[in-house]
């Protein structure tokens, strides 16, 4: 009997052992950002279809497409990425704090951005522009956004862009995500919803709203998207390095055509990495 007592508390002592030496890896390895740990942190965007939106299934878009090849090229495995819906309001304080890896989450670079993080790209060069309903005809230019209700979301440069330098007289309405725009823009409680025409398109293509918006195809501002990473960080030179692989093996076409393709988006070229158009 005293020897059953021995060899159970013999082997409780084991188990509690075994337990800190699990803890202690994990502890050790997760949130790795050189390929040699269980996991890396990407932040992208939850609500954008055709770019960064999680579903039933899990995640897909072509950021998410981006994201992926690139962790791949860091030494990590799909399984091993752990996704972080990142808001535009959010994305600088989240790297900054390393909440993440890194973000792709149609983040373009920018002189006040590039004071706070630092920026791998671009890989992809896109353009702001308006979506409205198909059947207004009244928003033909720029210069018509003037009195009208224009949404964006809150942390994004887009609707600012369009009051200070086309539209001063528009009517900003922010609101936290653009799927809370688009249905603002269903009901008719704003007039346009502006932000770059690659976000525009995915939410156009999507089943359920077509023929129900059109893009108004301005080509209002250059878009450079970059993967952001903390400042300083050494992972900038390995994931341009991964851009660079993406776009000579055809992996960035392909995304490019299965994400976008559906809308006829009229995509520019791949960029090359620190060809930031102005």
């Amino acid at each position: 009997m005293k020897l059953r007592k021995v060899s159970a508390a013999s082997a409780a002592v084991l188990a509690l052992a075994l337990t800190a030496t699990a803890c202690g890896g994990d502890d050790k390895d997760s949130g790795s950002s050189d390929g040699d740990g269980k996991k890396i942190t990407i932040g992208i965007k939850f609500d954008q279809p055709g770019l960064g939106q999680k579903t039933p299934d899990g995640y897909e878009g072509f950021d998410v497409d981006v994201a992926t090849y690139v962790a791949k090229k860091l030494g990590y495995t799909e399984d091993q990425i752990e996704w972080k819906e990142s808001k535009s309001a959010d994305r600088e304080t989240m790297l900054q704090r390393g909440d993440v890896d890194f973000i792709a989450a149609t983040y373009s670079i920018t002189p006040s951005r590039q004071e706070k993080v630092d920026f791998a790209g671009p890989y992809l060069l896109a353009h702001q522009d308006v979506l409205v309903r198909a059947d207004d005809d009244k928003i033909k230019s720029p210069e018509d956004l003037n009195n009208a209700k224009l949404c964006s979301v809150t942390g994004s440069t887009s609707a600012q862009n369009v009051k200070d330098k086309l539209a001063p007289k528009a009517n900003l309405q922010k609101y936290p995500t653009y799927s809370a725009c688009l249905n603002g823009l269903q009901t008719g409680a704003i007039d346009a919803l502006t932000t770059d025409d690659s976000i525009l398109a995915g939410y156009a293509a999507q089943s359920q709203f077509k023929g129900k918006f059109k893009l108004g195809g301005f080509k209002m501002t250059n878009e450079n998207y970059g993967i952001g990473v903390k400042k300083g960080s050494d992972l900038k030179n390995k994931i341009n390095d991964a851009l660079e692989a993406m776009v000579a093996d055809g992996a960035w076409d392909k995304a490019v055509k299965d994400n976008f393709g559906p809308a006829n988006y009229k995509n520019e070229p791949a960029p090359k990495i620190g060809d930031i158009k102005s």
